[in-house]
């Protein structure tokens, strides 16, 4: 636990917050019931509930429970009646808390403010770690960015301040490291508006990541929807050492399931290798779970999150977890779907790219096959951090790395950035020397700020269009992704690598066997490094960046300027009129990957996050048209021209004719962005058809009243051309399990009918006939 004078100064500062008035013993007292969180005494851990649910579901099913089980059916709304079939029912579910990034949470408060509710049903968080821009260093950048994005940054703390959100301002760290230091514990289901949210499975809790439509349903004390997951099993023995690292388990896990391996399962890591990795870690490991397309990744709770726990003030947390163990680990003899095995101990360091992140190499061959493949062999610039990598084990190893190129006087060949993930961790770093040896290594440190890894960064050393290579420790290298240009290759891998390779400045160089040459001209080898799992010392808090929610906030005022070019009051979108979909456009047929990096850009873009109209401007222009092999350029029916994706998309909006997306496989993969999908709705699409979707991307399509239908047989995609026109029939007698009938109008004259599946339930379809999950909340209240 915290020392006690650390805690008194939390508790003194939320005293004098205005939101309650207590003693500092009253709290301390009020502990043993055992607090979420420090910043909410009065919300309390639920194991006795968890315990009571899931004795009734092992009770109704009659076998050992995984772990994912029990968390997730320990949260089930009716645990009685529900129905639980992994990978067909949908379960109502009643998470305890729900975080939000500032990207994602503009538009995910705009939807709760149109709900008309008065506060927020439970535990709620808003960080602001998005709209930082990387372009020199870290407090500058800060500054920059409070200037630039003032008026967003006022409307999310005075939305946060009206409707009981606690708000983490600008440079208070990463929204993922901000939960696994405060929020996260063993047991938690939270839902996020991230991809990345399931970080928090290193401290054994199952956190998702969901749209902003999602959040709103759980903040207005709605149960919350999921399919029920299937359940993966990673089964590790031996144990880390040397060179390799968490991230090249995730990084081997991604080379084998790929990116969409996971889709509707959570990955439970278990076996006795688990002992062998750090909590950090752990979370390592389950942040990356995104790539693979799992709902969420989850470890056992065991002695290395007890003592992050204790280091990071929640000893009392670990200390009740103790006692409900038997409820935060797997039961002997679970079933899995699938399980993977993996030796730690025969695992060589990877690194994964470019252009996807389950492209899997090991470090010692990827110089080879970027020889063979023609891609650069030299690092343009070398960047760790991210939610991925940013702890405080990370960068020690990082410098441990750096210290032995500096003692014989090498300094990076390429460029070299670190973020810290936190202030927190910024705050440790500096006091314990690691942030001035990278420094002196010749990185720059940044904001506490997703930064470069979400595309961030006002890079100055390239031109667009420009190939090179670059190697970071974040999880995502899609295509431009963070740096807009598309010839960069941007390879993903740990920090420690990432350091070792700018040293060298080529991905020829393999750490664990080639030599140094040092400023004496001698030769050298760098060693595995060596670092602390977590501070010696208590870590440094670092400066307050939290805002803690009045009681009562019904006074305040939340101002929307009509005039704003950042945010916009939404519009409800119009109910479905009762008949099928006759005559729908082809908008665009999408060939290959199509990220929501592809379907609503981040980067530049990121500013208009809060207004629909003004983003809608961004709508697919990174997806490439099958009809000519060009992004951003589709046919416009009405002007027989090529044009802008957004553009068309407008231009049919206004002639009255409603359209639809035709996709390949994994469609929506990436990000959780809920921007993809209201981007198209706002446009006027009715329908995207696809091989296959992403969880979340098909969900937040439901949630804006989109139908996400997919080929009841995926060799269909070859039969529809972009200039067919497509009618989809069975609308009225829309029920779940029964596909759909859609009819192709070639403009010969000719037509086929094929058959469209979808995985809707009742409650979704009704977000469909109301116009929207938001429309239907609406009419429930009435």
């Amino acid at each position: 636990m915290a020392p006690y004078n650390l805690l008194v100064a939390r508790l003194q500062k939320l005293l004098g917050s205005g939101f309650r008035r207590y003693h500092v013993a009253s709290v301390l007292c009020q502990r043993a019931k055992v607090s979420m969180s420090h910043f909410e005494p009065q919300n309390y851990v639920q194991y006795e509930l968890l315990e009571k649910n899931i004795n009734i579901v092992r009770k109704r099913l009659n076998r050992p429970l995984t772990l994912s089980e029990k968390i997730v059916y320990g949260h089930l709304d009716d645990p009685s009646k529900q129905e639980i079939e992994r990978g067909k029912s949908y379960l109502r579910l009643r998470p305890d808390r729900v975080a939000m990034q500032d990207a994602t949470a503009q538009m995910a408060m705009l939807q709760f403010i149109s709900s008309g509710l008065p506060r927020v049903a439970v535990p709620s968080t808003i960080h602001c770690d998005h709209l930082i821009e990387a372009q020199v260093g870290g407090e500058k950048d800060l500054r920059r960015a409070k200037d630039i994005n003032q008026e967003v940054y006022s409307f999310l703390a005075t939305a946060s301040a009206k409707y009981g959100v606690g708000f983490w301002k600008p440079g208070s760290g990463i929204i993922h490291q901000i939960i696994l230091e405060n929020y996260s514990y063993p047991g938690v289901l939270l839902i996020g508006t991230d991809s990345h949210t399931p970080n928090g499975g290193g401290l054994g809790g199952i956190c998702i990541g969901v749209g902003g439509a999602d959040a709103v349903d759980v903040m207005a004390g709605i149960p919350w929807e999921l399919k029920c997951p299937k359940v993966i099993g990673v089964k590790l023995t031996g144990a880390l050492s040397g060179w390799t690292s968490p991230k090249d388990v995730i990084l081997k896990v991604a080379g084998i399931l790929t990116v969409k391996g996971g889709t509707g399962a959570i990955v439970e890591y278990h076996g006795p290798g688990v002992d062998s990795i750090s909590c950090t870690g752990m979370a390592t490991i389950c942040n990356m779970g995104a790539e693979i397309g799992a709902t969420t990744s989850v470890f056992p709770y065991n002695q290395r999150m007890k003592t992050y726990l204790g280091k990071t003030g929640r000893g009392d947390i670990a200390k009740l977890a103790d006692k409900f163990k038997d409820h935060l680990v797997p039961d002997p003899g679970c079933h899995y779907d699938q399980v993977i095995e993996i030796n730690l101990s025969e695992l060589k360091p990877h690194i994964n790219g470019p252009f996807t992140p389950d492209l899997a190499h090991p470090v010692a061959d990827v110089g080879s096959v970027a020889e063979k493949e023609g891609w650069p062999l030299d690092i343009r610039v070398g960047l760790i951090g991210s939610c991925t990598n940013s702890s405080y084990e990370d960068m020690g190893r990082s410098a441990a790395v750096a210290k032995q190129a500096l003692a014989h006087g090498l300094k990076c060949k390429s460029q070299f950035t670190i973020t810290p993930g936190s202030e927190q961790i910024r705050a440790t770093i500096e006091r314990d020397g690691y942030a001035q040896i990278l420094r002196d290594v010749g990185g720059i440190v940044l904001a506490n700020a997703c930064g470069p890894c979400i595309g961030q960064w006002d890079r100055k050393d390239i031109k667009k269009g420009e190939k090179n290579t670059i190697v970071t420790s974040y999880n995502r290298n899609f295509t431009g992704r963070n740096d807009a240009n598309p010839e960069t290759h941007a390879f993903v891998t740990s920090p420690e690598i990432v350091t070792a390779l700018a040293i060298a400045g080529t991905l020829k160089f393999n750490p664990e066997t080639d030599m140094l040459t040092g400023k004496d001209g001698k030769k050298f080898k760098l060693e595995p490094p060596d670092a602390d799992e977590l501070p010696r010392a208590d870590f440094d808090p670092g400066q307050d960046t939290y805002q803690y929610p009045p009681k009562d906030g019904s006074s305040l005022r939340v101002d929307v300027s009509p005039t704003s070019q950042r945010l916009q009051l939404l519009e409800p979108f119009d109910k479905w009129d009762g008949r099928d979909l006759e005559d729908l456009q082809i908008l665009i047929k999408v060939k290959g990957k199509c990220t929501t990096d592809h379907i609503s850009a981040a980067g530049p873009w990121l500013k208009f996050r809060g207004h629909l109209d003004n983003i809608s401007n961004n709508l697919l222009i990174g997806a490439i048209n099958i009809e000519n092999g060009k992004a951003n350029s589709v046919r416009n029916v009405v002007t027989q021209e090529f044009g802008p994706v957004p553009d068309t998309a407008r231009q049919y909006k206004k002639s009255g004719i409603r359209w639809v997306v035709i996709g390949d496989e994994n469609y929506g993969e990436g990000s959780s962005r809920e921007h993809a999908a209201l981007e198209p709705r706002h446009l006027g699409c009715r329908a995207i058809i696809t091989k296959s979707f992403a969880r979340i991307h098909e969900t937040n399509l439901k949630k804006q009243g989109l139908l996400p239908l997919t080929f009841a047989d995926p060799n269909d995609y070859n039969k529809i051309h972009p200039v067919d026109k497509l009618t989809i029939q069975g609308l009225k007698d829309f029920t779940p399990g029964k596909p759909l009938t859609c009819i192709i109008k070639h403009p010969n004259g000719n037509q086929e009918t094929i058959l469209l599946n979808h995985t809707f339930n009742e409650t979704q379809i009704e977000w469909f006939r109301a116009g929207s999950a938001l429309n239907r909340m609406k009419e429930l209240q009435q």
